[in-house]
């Protein structure tokens, strides 16, 4: 929401400004809430990278750790700025976050494995070089819905031959946080004139940021408990100190002469 306070950044450039007053704790943060929120998103990514890489999981699970990551970090630039070129470090890597998705999703069933990385390597840099050129809006939001779209049939496959109530647990709580998190989304997009005349400001877009944090870290950890079991890992959904789930396997020992 605009103000008149001075920034260090410049007039606003981004297409969108959310529902939370401009720079009301320092001239060099825009929207202070929606920018510390991404710090959950961060951290959970950070223990995702950690767990994975202790256990050697496939690359393919760092680099979607990382890929959140660098979301998180590219949306707090944005919110912290509000301008043009922030917003493009943070709509970009959500579509490359997708694409990663649907690489781990469908991946296992495809039988050209070299034709699918390369499609979707090549359909992420052209579309981070269009997006540079040209301004999208409701395109943007679109194509990232489709993308998601593109995700649910496999999500739900997994669902349903996951015997392990654990992990189906991590299910629900993926497409919990997804519900939450987007009924936030929404209230903080279409119902600011309201929302600006409560007493307390419930920063939805705010919340969204950490629900989605959990929603990317419980989608994480049932697909690496979904792969681990199509290697035959012997997975475990265990909890960090009674509270956070992660995966734990035992891979087979390899025997040499």
């Amino acid at each position: 929401m605009a103000d008149s306070t001075s920034s260090f950044w410049g007039p606003v450039t981004s297409s969108h400004e959310w529902c939370e007053k401009n720079y009301v704790y320092s001239s060099y943060v825009a929207e202070f809430y929606n920018t510390i929120s991404n710090i959950p998103c961060i951290l959970l990514a950070f223990i995702g990278l950690v767990s994975s890489l202790l256990q050697r999981f496939e690359k393919r699970f760092s680099v979607l750790h990382l890929s959140n990551m660098a979301l998180a970090i590219g949306s707090v630039m944005y919110h912290a700025t509000l301008q043009h070129v922030q917003q493009q470090s943070d709509e970009t890597p959500m579509v490359w976050e997708m694409l990663l998705y649907i690489y781990i999703l469908y991946s296992p069933d495809w039988h050209y494995r070299s034709t699918m990385p390369t499609f979707l390597f090549l359909y992420g840099i052209s579309f981070a070089v269009l997006h540079s050129v040209i301004r999208f809006d409701i395109g943007f939001k679109l194509h990232y819905v489709m993308l998601c779209l593109l995700c649910v049939p496999r999500m739900y496959k997994y669902y349903i031959h996951t015997q392990d109530v654990s992990a189906k647990r991590l299910a629900k709580l993926y497409f919990a946080t997804l519900f939450v998190g987007s009924l936030c989304w929404l209230g903080d997009r279409f119902c600011c004139t309201n929302i600006s005349t409560w007493p307390i400001n419930p920063q939805g877009h705010a919340l969204w940021h950490v629900f989605m944090g959990f929603n990317s870290y419980f989608a994480n950890t049932f697909l690496m408990f979904c792969r681990a079991q199509q290697r035959d890992w012997s997975p475990k959904v265990v909890c960090f100190m009674g509270i956070l789930p992660y995966v734990r396997i035992q891979k087979p020992k390899t025997h040499t002469k």
